[in-house]
């Protein structure tokens, strides 16, 4: 009787568990292991605030998200994409619905009810889990972990990596793997923060009197370095040091770039996006009278708080005073990035092993039979659920290439199978 061959999959997160399963469906025998001592800490964080799964936009608009990785991604998303997810979802008893900004949600906005059916239906269909077990070496078919202070070996006839990046770090993903692959001349992007804030220079009477505050319907506008011109709207947060929030982490790329070439990005802040330049030189012509400036500012234009901090930090009084120069800076607001705030910090990383790296179905060419998947390869996403819907989705591609693997008589023939094909 032929033994059962056995799969390990490092990494107990979307990435990780979807590869499990797919692998599991196949007949094999499934480990998942883990660093910490429950599955998708951070997937369970990022759903304390309302998960969101995927998107609902066109696939043509979908897949731009990814940047210059879209091609390298599309094998994957394509064959699991937003539908398919949300029909995947509905399998585990959830269903889910489109939000105003098409984005979409599990019903109740919760990630726990899908976690615990998800993990229910693996465990029910012989996947085992193995807590507490951090990776620490990898050589081929065996694996060590440390568990409980000792050296724990394990053989697998293929392996599973999806260890996250290095985006908050104390949920798993410290990017500790870096140095195991490099040492097998394994090709890494270093890891970089992505959908994260910025530092930037603020007054004292900024930082104490709005810091943390909201700065709601503004548009940024900025050149990137391959000279695209993007504007969009949305909202973000004045923080102490400088700015974070849904419309800043939408441009973090860009921002980030903009920083490692030239040591600052410079954008444009636009206070009142819904009105154009000249409809406010025309409100501006109501007269002062006895107000205030910032109340005249409040009274024409709705201006107030923590936009009129802004513009006060931003501009001159000759500027406040001439309707036209005043227009002019409303809509074009200079704001300057100076810093890249930590990976710690960040919601998600940049970087990671390197297309180059892997076949078309994320197997290391350096390392026969093992795949990664997730952010550990090198890819990056705005927040919207495009991270999310990629992780699954790169997930299940390496777990049919692990199936595909075992499934032929020898590496050889599995690499010059992927090789020849499949790239």
């Amino acid at each position: 009787m032929t033994k059962q061959k056995v799969v390990v999959v490092v990494g107990a997160g979307p990435a990780g568990l979807m590869a499990a399963e797919v692998i599991n469906a196949a007949g094999y025998q499934v480990q998942v292991f883990d660093a910490k001592p429950s599955a998708c800490r951070k997937f369970l964080l990022a759903g304390v605030g309302g998960m969101n799964i995927t998107h609902s936009e066109p696939y043509d608009e979908f897949i731009k998200r990814y940047y210059e990785k879209l091609q390298w991604l599309d094998k994957a998303i394509s064959a699991f994409d937003a539908r398919a997810l949300r029909h995947w979802i509905k399998g585990l008893g959830i269903d889910t619905f489109v939000g105003s900004s098409g984005r979409v949600f599990p019903s109740d906005m919760k990630a726990a009810p899908l976690l615990r059916n998800w993990l229910k239906r693996l465990r029910e269909s012989g996947v085992t889990f193995n807590m507490n077990h951090r990776l620490i070496d990898i050589k081929g078919e065996l694996l060590s972990f440390r568990h409980a202070g000792d050296s724990v070996s394990v053989h697998a006839d293929a392996v599973v990596l999806a260890m996250g990046g290095a985006s908050w770090p104390k949920l798993g993903s410290d990017g500790a793997w870096q140095s195991m692959l490099s040492a097998a001349n394994v090709q890494i992007q270093p890891l970089q923060s992505a959908n994260c804030g910025f530092y930037s220079q603020w007054s004292d009477h900024l930082q104490k009197n709005h810091a943390g505050s909201p700065v709601k319907n503004i548009a940024f506008r900025f050149k990137t370095l391959a000279g695209e011109d993007i504007y969009r709207k949305g909202e973000c947060i004045v923080s102490e040091d400088g700015m974070e929030g849904s419309l800043v982490y939408a441009f973090s790329k860009h921002l980030r770039d903009a920083i490692n070439h030239h040591g600052a990005a410079h954008l444009q802040l636009d206070l009142l996006p819904d009105l154009s330049e000249q409809q406010i030189v025309k409100k501006l012509q109501l007269k002062q009278g006895k107000d205030s400036f910032s109340k005249y500012l409040k009274r024409c234009l709705g201006i107030s708080g923590v936009k009129a901090a802004l513009l006060y930090e931003r501009c001159s009084k000759d500027q406040l005073q001439d309707a036209q120069s005043l227009a002019e800076s409303i809509k074009k607001l200079p704001i300057t990035f100076n810093k890249v705030k930590s990976i710690e910090q960040a919601i998600s990383s940049a970087g990671g092993v390197c297309e180059s790296s892997v076949d078309g179905y994320f197997m290391l060419t350096q390392l026969p039979g093992v795949f990664c998947a997730g952010e550990m390869l090198d890819w990056e996403a705005p927040t919207g659920g495009y991270l999310l819907t990629a992780c699954f989705a790169t997930g299940r591609l390496a777990g049919m290439g692990v199936c595909e693997y075992l499934s032929l008589n020898s590496p050889a023939a599995f690499l010059f199978r992927a090789i020849t094909v499949l790239k």
